[in-house]
């Protein structure tokens, strides 16, 4: 690992202060995917300066819209490389990518916005790609 945890703990703490739980083993992810019916939004963060810098407050705006996933997950490239591995096998057609948001419906993915598209982008378009995502996968509107 090139960085300490102590260095992630902030990246890590940012996501769960947003409500996404953190899946740190592959049996964590294997039971997430399982046990949501509905949407499923798994983050694939990273210590990258476009996740600190982009993808968090793209993120944060979006989740502020009215139809959001049923359940938010992430899991650490780095960090929690066994979860990550496992994360990645839901993303089929997809090669590694760090950061990364997938929306699973039912275990199967349907949405995939890669870091190409994050590090790219300024918070709004990221948050406007997942909020025009959210609206077409995302069936039931959080009040």
């Amino acid at each position: 690992m090139p960085y300490p945890e102590f260095f992630v703990a902030p990246m890590r703490q940012e996501l769960l202060d947003l409500g996404v739980r953190e899946l740190r083993t592959p049996a964590d992810v294997d039971a997430a995917v399982a046990g949501t019916a509905g949407t499923l939004m798994v983050i694939v963060n990273s210590v990258c300066g476009c996740a600190a810098e982009r993808r968090g407050p793209g993120l944060a705006l979006a989740l502020r819209h009215g139809a959001r996933p049923d359940a938010l997950a992430s899991v650490f490239a780095g960090f929690d490389v066994q979860a990550t591995d496992r994360a990645r096998e839901y993303f089929t057609g997809y090669p590694p990518s760090s950061p990364s948001i997938a929306i699973l419906r039912n275990g199967e993915l349907v949405y995939m916005l890669e870091r190409s598209a994050i590090e790219s982008r300024d918070a709004l378009s990221i948050a406007s790609m997942l909020t025009a995502a959210f609206d077409q996968y995302c069936a039931t509107p959080v009040p």
